[in-house]
């Protein structure tokens, strides 16, 4: 089970800085938020995992009450996000649910 009490932080380069902006309109800030907002559902994403890397899917909000789906695994104690959007009208129906 992922344990985010040991998680350190955020992993921004290249490869993911500016690319949930341009593709979905969420920033990186919005991204952060939602892992410290409650409530946060985190499951693992076994279609996209490998042996090499673990994924993970999140469900949350941002500080402005967005609902989010955040796909993302973990590097060296750091969150790495993958991809970011707005939740679909299922995952909000989970999410509610929960």
């Amino acid at each position: 089970m992922l344990e985010l009490k040991d998680i350190e932080g955020f992993e921004w380069d290249k490869g993911n800085l500016d690319k949930n902006s341009g593709k979905h309109g969420v920033i990186n800030k919005e991204c952060e938020e939602v892992f410290k907002n409650s409530p946060l559902y985190i499951n693992h994403d076994i279609l996209h995992s490998s042996k090499k890397e673990q994924r993970y899917q999140a469900l949350g909000k941002s500080d402005s009450g967005r609902n989010l789906f955040i796909s993302f695994t973990i590097r060296k104690n750091r969150i790495r996000i993958i991809s970011a959007r707005d939740m679909s009208k299922t995952e909000r129906k989970k999410y509610n649910e929960y």
